[in-house]
């Protein structure tokens, strides 16, 4: 099992600019992706930007706005925003998946909300 948890979220002006944590425990040893998702309102969730052995993916419309790092020593993930937007307005959640030989697990954090408003 792997419990995630975010930290971060709040009010911020647009303009401004937030970073988001995701404290990976338990099994921890099996994950090699960690990243973040995001359901604003009536939307459904998408991708903002995912983590895999240094790689880094990210959906296009939030690039060079968005910034994900890992510490793999303190088994996080971070989410700089940057220039938020009203848009941006979501529930930010936390995302891992832990590989094994045969299958694989996603397991994902209770979310944090990022509201965007003047």
């Amino acid at each position: 099992q792997v419990q995630l948890v975010e930290s971060g979220g709040g009010l911020v002006q647009p303009g401004g600019s937030l970073r988001l944590s995701c404290a990976a425990s338990g099994s921890i040893a099996s994950i090699n992706v960690m990243g973040w998702y995001r359901q604003g309102p009536g939307k459904e969730r998408e991708l903002v930007a995912l983590s895999n052995s240094g790689a880094t993916n990210y959906t296009d419309s939030l690039k060079g706005r968005f910034t994900i790092s890992r510490d793999n020593a303190k088994n996080t993930v971070y989410l700089q925003m940057n220039s938020l937007k009203f848009e941006d307005t979501a529930v930010y959640y936390c995302y891992a998946r832990a590989q094994y030989v045969l299958y694989a697990i996603d397991y994902w954090g209770k979310g944090t909300l990022v509201h965007v408003s003047s």
